[in-house]
């Protein structure tokens, strides 16, 4: 079985597929419906997904949609730590992932009670995330990027999109070995729209049970993106839930252990069912 060992030593197995919630403390992410820039707002949204079965809550503080600026780490760490902390005083238990490439954003947020390192870059962007998953014995999520959020969109390439995603993990794989990471503390994630067009986005979906090799726990984050509206002939973000929720199902099928979502209980009741069928 699957599994990840956290911070203090617990095994974290993954006999089912595990919801992330997913909570923007930004006013620029793509879905405008969950930005919650408010502190109260926001953690009253977390407990909100909690009820409605989120396992893992990812925090993020600077939007990596297409085109994005990036923000200071200073105005990122004063989006996401307030955050955590007012997690943290209603909630022990909930797993909470902070959504960063910035090793000092990510110690902020562990020492306010994040238990996962959410690395868009996969440990590419700032040389120091590794020291700060070995400093504080956490899991870290290695995802595949192609360019930075600001130019990532343009035109991206591939020869064997599936392949070549898979040896840019197998590299990270070995970098955060070498670092002295263990191998229960690393996630892998495809990174759906970062980097890709339309046809690599669905090729890795349909293929995601291919990442599986490396026997490590897998991650989809696929909720409302553009592939969604471009699949359902050109729909807006606001109309892409049942798109996802036929690839969370999907993906449930595929043995996929962690699905990244906006909408917690319409996906978690489609995924329960889906489990109980296979």
């Amino acid at each position: 079985m699957r599994h990840i060992e956290l911070k203090d030593g617990t095994i974290y197995n993954f006999e089912n597929m595990k919801i992330m919630g997913i909570l923007n403390a930004t006013d620029d992410s793509f879905f405008p419906d969950s930005r919650v820039p408010n502190v109260d707002n926001a953690v009253n949204r977390a407990m909100k997904m909690i009820k409605d079965g989120a396992d893992i809550l990812d925090i993020g503080g600077e939007s990596t949609r297409p085109g994005s600026d990036p923000v200071t780490v200073e105005e990122e760490i004063g989006r996401v730590v307030p955050v955590i902390k007012g997690i943290r005083k209603k909630n022990k238990d909930i797993l909470i992932s902070i959504d960063t490439y910035r090793s000092q954003t990510a110690e902020e947020a562990i020492k306010a009670g994040a238990d996962i390192i959410n690395d868009i870059s996969a440990m590419t962007f700032d040389e120091n995330m590794a020291d700060i998953s070995l400093k504080y014995n956490v899991p870290v999520i290695l995802m595949h990027i192609k360019g930075t959020p600001k130019n990532m969109q343009k035109n991206p390439h591939y020869d064997d999109v599936v392949k070549e995603v898979k040896d840019f993990l197998e590299e990270r794989i070995n970098f955060a070995l070498k670092k002295g990471i263990k191998k229960d503390k690393l996630i892998l994630d495809p990174g759906i729209g970062f980097g890709k067009n339309f046809d690599h986005n669905m090729k890795l979906i349909k293929g995601i049970d291919e990442f599986l090799v490396f026997d490590l726990p897998l991650l989809l984050a696929v909720s409302r993106k553009s592939s969604i509206g471009e699949a359902l002939g050109g729909v807006p973000v606001e109309q892409r839930l049942e798109g996802t929720i036929a690839v969370s199902c999907y993906a449930a099928l595929k043995d996929v252990d962690i699905i990244r979502v906006h909408d917690v209980l319409e996906n978690s009741r489609a995924i329960k069912m889906t489990e109980v069928l296979k």
